[in-house]
């Protein structure tokens, strides 16, 4: 009869059981989410191309070769040639670095101290420079270590006659600006030696000399040669004459 109480007692309770047991269930559950649909009312079709913004270029599949930079063909040893500046903005390449019209200018380099051997300024001395990678107005030629005065020539020129000097006259080349002017150095300076032309002459005329004595040996034994060749055909005609087994008439 107890248990039979008890199982009376558990089945009356069951509902409210399962009552607590869904509430549980229903609070511990994720919420359901429904997807959200968004109609179109206009197709794809109907849509107008967008433009480019003004002042933009249309894109382009084009492929853009890009080529690295060259300098441009100028030599600064050349007088009365188009400036690099110039070049530049015609062709595109680059020029040298120059330095401001504000700093004084870097010192030219002196290429040769050469006489002169014909025209009216034959017997005097040119020299010839290049120009530095600075704004230059004009060129001035020291004497150093001498009392004549300094010669001056336009910037646009690589060369000029500085009269006659003598052996180990040192002579400078400067640049000259608003600035001021360059400084001395062991390249923009050079002492005259004309032994370097005279020793090329002799070179010249070593060489020359060779070649022709060379030439007359040639000559020489092609005649010693022929005349050899002369004498032996002659000693064989002699021997053949004076042989008495030939006759005119045939063989003794």
């Amino acid at each position: 009869l107890t248990n039979l109480g008890v199982l009376l007692l558990f089945l009356n309770a069951s509902p409210l059981l399962n009552d607590i047991l869904s509430a549980h269930a229903a609070s511990t559950s994720a919420p359901v989410t429904r997807r959200r649909i968004i109609f179109l009312t206009s197709g794809f079709d109907d849509e107008e191309p967008t433009s480019p913004s003004p002042g933009l270029p249309p894109p382009s599949d084009t492929p853009v070769l890009i080529q690295a930079p060259q300098l441009c063909h100028y030599d600064s040893c050349l007088e009365n040639q188009e400036p690099c500046l110039d070049i530049s903005e015609r062709t595109g390449c680059l020029c040298p670095g120059v330095s401001r019209a504000d700093v004084p200018p870097h010192a030219p380099r002196i290429n040769v101290l050469r006489p002169i051997s014909d025209g009216e300024d034959r017997g005097q001395v040119e020299v010839q420079w290049c120009a530095p990678s600075s704004v230059v107005s004009k060129y001035r030629v020291v004497f150093q270590d001498s009392d004549r005065k300094p010669l001056e020539f336009p910037a646009f020129l690589r060369k000029g006659s500085v009269g006659e000097l003598d052996v180990g006259d040192k002579v400078c080349v400067e640049a000259v600006n608003k600035a001021g002017h360059s400084v001395p150095t062991e390249f923009s300076c050079q002492r005259y030696d004309p032994s370097g032309s005279s020793d090329q002459r002799l070179l010249a005329g070593v060489i020359g000399g060779g070649v022709t004595l060379i030439l007359i040996l040639i000559i020489v034994a092609v005649s010693l040669n022929k005349c050899k060749s002369c004498q032996k055909a002659k000693t064989s005609s002699a021997d053949g004459l004076g042989n008495p087994s030939y006759s005119r008439e045939g063989t003794l």
